[in-house]
């Protein structure tokens, strides 16, 4: 009878097993600053090496067509935290708060018995870097940081400088954290890169990896006749190729030809820190693995918007061209297929609503977003998008790019230039045919031909525009006050 009822009692708790929720997924979260899809080896890079990114996208799945709504740091941080176009968050520039009323996916991890933690660059709120609401452990610096000796927050505790390269000690600080945990709660690290962001300044072992990489400047900074004004006169500028090149370039402007070694080396420095951004990749992967955590763990590599790198004659980001908006994000998670590219348009808005899927907890509710889960395990999503808009309101602080309301549809992009005041148009419309000329080469905007098209996707993007909550007379955006030629202040670049 003993024997029998023991028989039972092991029966009833191996059928239990079997039925129970399955374990809870980690989250490891890597967010870059400015990083280019076309610096990163998975998306094709010809120089960039990048071996354990690669890994994870071949592990994985890895978004072909993943873009930020806003080309912004502040602004697509926000969208990434709660789902949200910045016109409904509110972060419109670099130095505006994420509003703590505001739902987020860490927090909402935590509410669910998740220990969360932020490590590395937060970036909304410029002079802040108090702990934010929703973390157990936040450590953060004021500003941008630097690459060399940060000065970090330690959660409220203290201050300190810690010595070393940037890339190197917020990975330390993430992996003391990440050896603080037990298997009795999932865990949530968010961890804020500051590379590739500008000043680009490599780790000194790859200061000089691809100084023999000759570099020109893109075809498309010379193929402006036919596009808006404000893109040759933006060209001297802060954010042009002529400029000064975030400080690579001592005496600016500079157009003669044999001034393209200056970029040459900007871009060079900008390469050199995405190495080191790898090797941290490659040490978290490795903790999880030796600590039996790499499966119970979703892993996202991703950047908070693209970067310019002289296309149409531009650096820095803000645009609605393909290279600013483009952004790399690869998932690993054994919830997910392995080695899938997915080619739908996803938006850094999505990010929120399928961690908290992936995680099983409750939706964020009235978001912009939605979950690409489904996407990711199937390939397929038949009710997914084939359009969406994207916003930038002009910055008086970097007056080099015009308001931009624009829409991108799986074909065509049409980029419209609001002045701000409800009057006509201040600049040149763009219009591209992207199946045809995925470079932005051509503007179609002014040929009669495609005037149909035109009008067609002005109306596509009012519709889709008001859907999201805007109209003529709630979207408020500053005036255009044209191109400037002064530098930003630095103690904002």
């Amino acid at each position: 009878m003993h024997r029998y009822l023991r028989t039972l009692v092991l029966l009833s708790a191996s059928l239990g097993a079997l039925h129970a929720a399955p374990a809870r997924p980690n989250i490891l979260y890597i967010l870059c600053d400015d990083i280019r899809t076309a610096a990163v080896g998975a998306y094709g890079s010809a120089h960039v090496k990048t071996p354990h990114i690669d890994r994870l996208a071949a592990e994985g799945v890895r978004f072909a067509n993943a873009f930020c709504t806003t080309s912004l740091c502040s602004p697509s941080r926000a969208s990434l935290f709660t789902g949200l176009y910045a016109h409904k968050h509110g972060v419109r520039d670099n130095f505006t708060e994420l509003p703590a009323s505001l739902p987020q996916w860490p927090a909402r991890l935590r509410d669910s018995g998740y220990a969360t933690a932020y490590v590395g660059k937060w970036h909304m709120g410029e002079d802040n870097d108090a702990p934010r609401p929703g973390f157990d452990w936040f450590v953060t610096h004021k500003g941008q940081g630097k690459y060399f000796d940060t000065e970090w927050n330690l959660n409220g505790q203290k201050r300190e400088v810690i010595p070393g390269y940037y890339t190197t000690v917020v990975t330390d600080l993430a992996l003391d954290w990440l050896k603080k945990q037990t298997p009795a709660k999932p865990w949530v690290m968010a961890l804020g890169h500051k590379a590739p962001h500008s000043f680009y300044t490599p780790e000194p072992k790859y200061a000089k990896t691809f100084d023999s990489v000759r570099i020109p400047y893109p075809a498309t900074a010379f193929q402006l006749d036919d596009k808006p004004a404000w893109m040759k006169q933006r060209i001297n500028t802060w954010h042009g190729i002529y400029g000064p090149l975030f400080e690579w370039r001592k005496k600016f402007p500079d157009a003669r030809p044999e001034a393209v070694v200056d970029f040459e080396n900007m871009v060079r420095g900008y390469w050199g820190t995405i190495l080191s951004v790898d090797d941290s990749v490659g040490r978290l992967r490795a903790y999880l693995e030796q600590t039996g955590q790499l499966d119970n763990t979703v892993i996202v590599f991703l950047g908070d918007n693209g970067l310019l790198e002289g296309e149409h004659g531009m650096v820095d980001k803000r645009t609605a061209h393909e290279p600013s908006i483009r952004i790399p994000l690869i998932v690993r998670s054994p919830a997910l297929a392995r080695g899938r590219v997915v080619t739908k348009q996803v938006l850094t808005c999505d990010l929120a609503p399928s961690l908290l899927e992936l995680a099983g907890a409750p939706p964020l509710g009235k978001i912009d977003g939605a979950s690409w889960v489904k996407l990711a395990r199937t390939g397929s999503d038949p009710a997914w998008r084939s359009a969406w808009f994207y916003e930038y309101n002009y910055e008086k602080q970097f007056p080099y790019t015009p308001n931009v309301r624009a829409l991108r549809t799986d074909r065509w992009k049409y980029i419209r230039y609001p002045h701000g005041d409800g009057s006509p148009d201040r600049h040149l419309a763009e219009l591209y045919d992207l199946s045809a000329d995925p470079d932005e080469t051509r503007n179609l905007a002014a040929l009669p031909q495609h005037a149909a098209t035109v009008a067609e996707l002005r109306a596509m993007l009012a519709k889709t525009i008001a859907a999201a909550g805007l109209t003529p007379e709630t979207d408020k955006m500053p005036l255009d006050a044209g191109i400037g030629t002064e530098l930003p202040d630095a103690k904002i670049r």
